[in-house]
């Protein structure tokens, strides 16, 4: 039964990975269409083409490959810097600024995915009753440390170690990244301005990692569309924030390599997460998370990612539209996609061996 349950819960996370990959190569395709590029394929997966259709119109191929992972929209004098085609609207006879913005596409559907995603989630639970949290201290648990270092009811949280707060979506979330150590606050308290130096809160372990744990309750906001665009916004940014204080904490030592999650890492989560009350709402939020992420990480300078791409044409738009050497671009694009696709079977060992 659990074995059936992990491919059930595979199968979602595949449907949701999907989901996005298509937004994602969604975003390429219609930007490239709107500037005219010549496209030969539309592909959602990777490997054999399984299913598909050409369309007598344009004569472009839309395809379902194999390989649920990835896809990619193939664009007449994309690879290597458009070398042996004459094609007027190929990708590479564009300027520089339209080749730019097609690299950007993809990633920026993403993130308009989860912001629409977190959207929904705020306005579902706000009629379903949830209250939207404040930054707005309501009462403390008995002995909270936090009232004991200088805390109290009443106070507006408006910055936590210098990072702005605004709702109490990222009061929650940097108390719980930043908050294994005391932490630097400014409160408005009674309309003014407040430090308060060395804030402490309940601190506990979990898989090896120190976190803060929140020790007082929040007002609420009062549920109107203001109250909803913001808490959607600010928790949505947050999301996004989370994945750079990811990578900094990689670089300082904080969280290590084998933190990261492939798509059987990503299906583990799932299954936790579909196993707890608001089930959907939860998983709806993971979604959001995930789309944020995967929008983000394709804009990082990382050869053969998006990201890596749009630093080219970056140094491309600073020489004056003179374009990097195409074969030496392939040649690190290459070298790129062979060192992620190690490091993506040595994630996928290490969620399989993490299960058991």
């Amino acid at each position: 039964m659990q074995i059936l349950k992990f491919f059930l819960y595979l199968l979602l996370t595949f449907f949701l990975m999907g989901i996005l990959i298509f937004v994602h190569e969604l975003g390429h395709y219609l930007t490239a269409r709107a500037c005219k590029v010549t496209i030969h394929e539309f592909a959602i997966g990777m490997g054999k083409r399984i299913a598909g259709f050409t369309s007598s119109k344009t004569g472009i191929q839309y395809s379902f490959r194999l390989f649920p992972i990835g896809g990619y929209v193939a664009m007449a004098g994309e690879d290597e810097g458009g070398e042996g085609t004459e094609d007027p609207n190929a990708f590479h006879k564009k300027n520089v600024y339209q080749k730019m913005l097609i690299l950007v596409a993809g990633a920026g559907m993403n993130v308009i995915t989860g912001f629409l995603a977190m959207l929904i989630l705020t306005v579902g639970t706000t009629l379903a009753g949830y209250q939207m949290p404040s930054n707005v201290v309501g009462d403390f648990a008995l002995g909270a440390p936090s009232e004991i270092t200088g805390l109290q009811i009443g106070d507006e949280v408006l910055e936590i170690n210098g990072t702005r707060v605004h709702t109490g979506y990222d009061l929650i979330y940097e108390i719980t990244s930043q908050g294994y150590e005391p932490l630097d606050l400014v409160v408005n308290r009674d309309g003014q301005r407040v430090l308060l130096p060395d804030v402490r809160f309940p601190v506990s372990v979990e898989n090896g990692l120190a976190i803060g744990n929140r020790d007082f309750n929040v007002t609420a906001m009062t549920p109107s569309l203001p109250n909803i665009l913001k808490s959607t916004f600010y928790r949505s940014t947050s999301a996004i924030k989370m994945v750079f204080d990811s990578i900094g904490g990689i670089i300082s030592g904080r969280y290590s390599i084998g933190d990261l999650s492939g798509p059987i890492g990503v299906t583990n989560t799932v299954s936790q997460v579909a196993e707890q009350p608001m089930a959907g709402w939860n998983i709806l939020y993971l979604f959001a998370i995930i789309a944020m992420n995967l929008g983000v990480m394709n804009l990082l300078p990382i050869p053969a990612l998006d990201g890596g791409r749009l630093f080219f044409r970056i140094i491309e738009a600073l020489r004056f539209g003179k374009p990097f050497k195409p074969e030496l671009e392939a040649k690190i694009h290459g070298v790129g996609m062979v060192i992620l696709l190690m490091l993506m079977v040595v994630i996928a060992f290490k969620d399989v061996f993490t299960m058991f």
